[in-house]
């Protein structure tokens, strides 16, 4: 997959491949977003995602929009740099839940730095996961 779009391979929509995350993944919070993953064999697309904007948080449906447009921008323009190299490093894929956790609308610039902090995290604990998986080979 080439360009920095979205691809449909690249969201997370299988019923029980979420239920999965929920169940079996670890979790890591960076206010306002919290990300539940899971990792997996090597797949199609590198990591899938899926974004979730509480009703319960933001009750007006056009502030939901907003916040997902933005965690979708901030994921799109950092998972090549932050993500990606190391889960093809790994060999795995990661199943990936933004759930948002504040009650108020949020600037960009504060969701793009916690986009950053949470995929240095999951990149760290697939290099990790890799790290340790090595020994026995």
């Amino acid at each position: 997959m080439q360009g920095l779009r979205l691809y449909k391979a690249e969201k997370l929509c299988s019923r029980t491949a979420i239920e999965q995350v929920f169940a079996q993944g670890r979790g890591t919070i960076a206010y306002p977003l919290r990300a539940v993953y899971d990792f997996g064999a090597e797949g199609e697309a590198p990591a899938q995602i899926l974004i979730s904007i509480p009703k319960k948080k933001i009750r007006p449906a056009v502030r939901r929009v907003l916040l997902r447009r933005r965690v979708r921008e901030a994921y799109r323009l950092l998972r090549r740099s932050a993500l990606h190299p190391a889960l093809q490093q790994g060999h795995v894929t990661a199943h990936i839940a933004f759930v948002y956790l504040a009650n108020e609308v949020v600037d960009y610039h504060v969701i793009e730095a916690k986009m950053s902090t949470l995929l240095a995290r999951i990149a760290q604990d697939a290099a990790s996961r890799q790290s340790t998986a090595s020994p026995c080979d």
